[in-house]
């Protein structure tokens, strides 16, 4: 794929060998590695406890299920892209019931074409969810570091009798002296005077 990084690991979750074959001849090595085949709803939810995977992929039924309970709990237990395939006849009832979790429902009979789609569908979904994870991240890092400064502020004010503009600037000046960052300088501070 076009300015991908990595590759995609997936849990291939079905009991029919020509499935098995034909969705594995759609994961290019080079895009998709590893890529993990259970057989049943138990081995998949074993699976991933041992294992995390970037897209999940279910050919239902199973021998254990429908893989539905299954891959509404995954979405809600994990990050992955997840496509659940179903027979025709289900495809409206199952759709209805698992999209409010965010799973990919594909009717079955499909071909290849529509197979490889929803697989890009899934990896631009897990791609997104890859950068918010990222931002959220950044933000509770960066809320960490309010608190410190904060924490660092109310022990200036209490041991020194600092105002609070004047403790938020001797921080500052801190860290811009020592070179370091004002998270640092809070971590100092609180180490002093705690």
């Amino acid at each position: 794929m076009l300015f991908q990084n990595d590759t995609y690991s997936v849990l291939l979750v079905s009991s029919s060998e020509k499935m098995n074959e034909v969705v594995t001849s759609l994961l290019p090595v080079t895009d998709y590695w590893p890529i993990d085949t259970v057989k049943s709803v138990n081995d998949a939810r074993r699976k991933l406890t041992e294992e995390s995977y970037d897209l999940i992929i279910i050919n239902s039924p199973l021998p254990d299920g429908s893989g539905m309970r299954f891959s509404m709990d995954a979405c809600a237990a994990c990050e992955a892209g997840i496509l659940l395939l179903v027979k025709h006849e289900n495809y409206e009832d199952i759709y209805n019931r698992v999209l409010p979790a965010g799973v990919v429902t594909l009717s079955k009979p499909t071909n290849t074409q529509m197979i490889s789609q929803n697989l890009r569908v899934l990896c631009a979904m897990r791609e997104r969810l890859r950068r918010m994870k990222s931002k959220q991240a950044t933000v509770e890092e960066r809320i960490e570091e309010i608190r410190l400064i904060n924490r660092a502020k109310w022990l200036l004010i209490e041991c020194l009798h600092m105002t609070e503009p004047d403790a938020h600037r001797y921080i500052a000046r801190q860290a811009m002296e020592q070179k370091i960052t004002k998270r640092q300088a809070a971590e100092n501070i609180i180490r002093t005077y705690q």
